[in-house]
Formats: structure tokens, C-alpha cells, sequence
């Protein structure tokens, strides 16, 4: 496999509903990748209410942030509002924002996310699907890490018209097997 070093940095947001398959592949992609990755669901337990664990998170990603390296956030990124903000924070610390829109059947979702004790009905109804302006890359909650990383990989090897230089991503040959994303 090729290796990819990006010459920008990249916060890779995870989109989707309850279930989806969201923190799944961002906690596998985060470990093949070595990538540090910030998820809402593991702050609220330490924290004393969701709006502090948001604090956590937003201080976390600021930290982050400062290190010029790739990143996987998982918060809320249920409405268009909450994911433009989210892409603004990113794109001024110069960070290119990829949404990753994980999709899944509602049926599927349901029963996942009440293993986590989510109340799936509320929570889906205020999810509002990625604009195409917005260019999600789509991968299914359903497949293979190794088919939803592939698509993934492919959007960040691609070159985007959003990006200010024309060779965004520089790329060289290691040793096979090995990807780093920087």
C-alpha cells in the first residue's frame, strides 16, 4: 500500500445518526492511522452535563488544532449549523474539513444505538442530512472498515478545487502496508 503524507492537515468529521457506525470506523481509522480522534460520547460520562463535556471537547480540538496534524471528530454534527461552525473553527486553524457521512438503515441503527441507551427517535429527528454543498464522502455503516477506509482514503489522495495550492497531497511509496496521514 502507498503511504500518504498530506501537505495539509486534515479534521475528518464524523456525520451520520445514532448507530450509523460513526465512532466504529473513526476508532479504527484513528488506530490504523495513529490519528488522535475527539468523540462527545466519551467526555459526557467524566463531565457534569453535556454542555461541559462539549466545553472539553471544544478545548480538546483547540489543543489539537495547534498541532498541524490529522484529526477525527465525532460531536454534534446533527444539523447543517452545528457542521458549517464546526468546518469554520477547522479551515481558520488551517485544516482541510472532510464530512465522512456515515449511512446506515434506520432499523439497523435503532437497534445499535440501544445498546448505548440513546433515545434514537429524538435524536434522529433533529438530524438533518449533509447538502451536497457541503461534499460529504459517503460510506455505509454496513460494510467493511477495510471498504469504508478505502473511500475515505481516496477523497483525502483526491485533489480538491477548495484548496489553495494545486498539488494538495504529496504522496511516496514506504514500506508495504504502511499508511501514515499527518
Amino acid at each position: 500500500m502507498k503511504a500518504l503524507s498530506l501537505a495539509q492537515p486534515h479534521a475528518i468529521i464524523m456525520v451520520g445518526i445514532p448507530g450509523s457506525g460513526k465512532t466504529h470506523f473513526a476508532n479504527k481509522f484513528s488506530a490504523t492511522f495513529n490519528a488522535p480522534f475527539i468523540n462527545l460520547d466519551t467526555l459526557i460520562p467524566l463531565a457534569r452535563n453535556i454542555e461541559a463535556a462539549a466545553q472539553i471537547a471544544k478545548s480538546q480540538l483547540d489543543e489539537l488544532l495547534k498541532t498541524k496534524h490529522s484529526v477525527l471528530i465525532e460531536v454534534n454534527t446533527a444539523t447543517r449549523q452545528n457542521r458549517t461552525e464546526l468546518c469554520k473553527i477547522v479551515r481558520d486553524a488551517g485544516y482541510v474539513p472532510l464530512l465522512v457521512w456515515v449511512q446506515t438503515d434506520n432499523t439497523t441503527a435503532k437497534r445499535r444505538a440501544m445498546k448505548k441507551d440513546v433515545d434514537f427517535d429524538e435524536v434522529t429527528k433533529k438530524f438533518s442530512a449533509p447538502h451536497e454543498k457541503e461534499q460529504p464522502t459517503v460510506i455505509s455503516g454496513k460494510h467493511t472498515y477495510a471498504s469504508q477506509a478505502k473511500t475515505v482514503l481516496q477523497k483525502l489522495s483526491a485533489p480538491r478545487a477548495t484548496h489553495s495550492e494545486p498539488s494538495v497531497l504529496n504522496q511516496r511509496t514506504k514500506r508495504a502496508g504502511s499508511i501514515t496521514i499527518q
